[in-house]
Parts: structure tokens; sequence; C-alpha cells
């Protein structure tokens, strides 16, 4: 397994970027430039990385292709889409990532038509529009699960695998963003287990961050610290190092540079507990 952080992006050139990870003893990384990046630069980077042994784990493209919102409208989001599979491709990054889309006017937030049938057949659609124009070579396409949009568990993740029907469709795994009920909470090794067993390879990234179910009226899921909250990171590390152990592991969402820090001490000291190496 491999370890890194969302905060270390942003750099303008590869040496630089490079040197911010060996300082915080990480071993791969999303790719730290905008999309907007010319295609000999963004080369660059992947000759580095791979001369390095850094492993690019993801290119995000973080818009919304199924509806007009506050990140542009579809016709837009589809082409930052391909732009960052077609960049995964040329850096050779472990895939490209989004989220399927929302049907509401925030980019990724909830609306009653999310998870109706004829949004899963848009995403369906967009998906294979994305894949079958960029044909990637060696990197894949993936979404990220989210708590009210497709996929949301194993049985919608399964579905979209075998409906999308594409061979560079592959799967990013994030556990906290599919813990949605207060039995998985509870249970979420048996759940990470599960997923895992039931995808193996198709699995190319996972995102790293915890959840903490508040007592506050009626359910309160919170996204935390790693260790602040009851995600099983014994179970997580021990199942990504026996399905890959070159499996980025990637923290986000946290707040500062020493919160980014705090994550990697946390994660670090129960991957020497459980064996792991990061």
């Amino acid at each position: 397994m491999r370890l890194g952080a969302m905060n270390i992006k942003n750099y303008s050139n590869p040496d630089m970027w490079v040197s911010a990870l060996q300082r915080e003893g990480y071993r791969t990384s999303v790719f730290p430039a905008d999309l907007s990046i010319d295609d000999e630069t963004a080369r660059q980077y992947g000759r580095v990385a791979e001369q390095q042994n850094i492993i690019i784990a993801e290119v995000g493209g973080w818009c919304n292709v199924l509806a007009d919102s506050d990140r542009g409208t579809r016709k837009e989001s589809m082409e930052r889409s391909k732009r960052a599979l077609y960049l995964a491709d040329e850096v050779g990054a472990r895939c490209a990532v989004n989220i399927a889309g929302s049907r509401g006017a925030k980019w990724d937030g909830p609306d009653a038509r999310n998870l109706t049938t004829e949004t899963y057949e848009m995403i369906v659609s967009s998906v294979r529009e994305i894949i079958d124009e960029v044909k990637p070579r060696r990197t894949f396409y993936t979404l990220e699960p989210m708590p009210w949009m497709f996929p949301f568990d194993i049985e919608t993740q399964r579905r979209l695998i075998r409906d999308i029907d594409r061979k560079a469709l592959a799967i990013h795994f994030d556990p906290v963003n599919m813990i949605r009920l207060p039995e998985l909470y509870y249970e979420n090794g048996t759940f990470i287990t599960s997923f895992i067993h039931e995808f193996g390879s198709l699995i190319k990234s996972v995102h790293a961050k915890d959840l903490l179910l508040r007592t506050d009226f009626t359910l309160h899921l919170e996204e935390t610290l790693p260790g602040m909250g009851g995600l099983n990171y014994p179970v997580l590390l021990r199942e990504i190092e026996q399905l890959d152990k070159d499996m980025p592991l990637i923290i986000e969402h946290l707040k500062s540079d020493n919160e980014y820090s705090l994550g990697a001490k946390f994660i670090r000291k129960i991957a020497s507990e459980v064996n792991v190496n990061v």
C-alpha cells in the first residue's frame, strides 16, 4: 500500500512536487496540476514520477456531467471528464476519477432525481461516451461513490460495472462515502472486507478519512480526521495490502497541513501495528 494526501498538489514543476512528497514520506499522489496543463508538461510529471518511484493515483475531473450546476454546463463537464481521462492515460495514472453527477444545482449534492432509473441510464450513457471517445490504453475511468448518488453500495457498483460494460471502467473505493446507515457504521469492517473481496483488482485507488456517528437527531454522520471516528482502519489497511501492495491510499478533505500530518501519523501507526508497509 502507498500513502498519499490531497494537500500535495498545485506545484509549479515536477521537481518541487516530488520534493514535497519525499519530505512527507509519501509514495503516491494525486496528479498535482490543473487539467488545463499542456500535454508535454503533463508528460514531464509522469516521467519524473516513474523515475522517482511515485505512483500517480488519480487525475480528478470533479464536475457534474448530468446537469448545469455551480461547476458549469453539462457539455463543459463532459469535456472536463474526457480531459481528465486523457491526462490520466498520458501520465500513467492508475485512474481518472469523478462522481457520477447530480441532477440538482449543487454539483455534488443530493437531489430527488439522483437515484431514479432515468438518472441511472444517464450515468451509463455519459460514462460510455467518455471512455469511447478517449479510448485509454493504460488507465481507467472510475466513479467515486457518494451517499446520495450512484454508486452507493456493493449492488449499485456491481450493476454499473455490468451495464456500462467497458473494459476501461474500474472502481474508486471511498468507504466513508458508502457508510449511509448506523448498521454499516458499526459493522464497517465487514463491509470493507466484502467490498474489496467482491471487486478485487478492479479497485484502482482508495480515499482515506474517517466518519463519526453523532448523537444529534435524527441521523448525523460527520467526516473527521483519521483516527477520530469509527472507520475500521486495521481491516482497511490489511485488506488493501493483501489486494495490492502498491494500492494508493489518499488522505483527503482535511482543513490544514497539520491535520494531514496528523492523519498520516495515525495511518502509519495502524499500518505498523498490522504489519503493512505504507
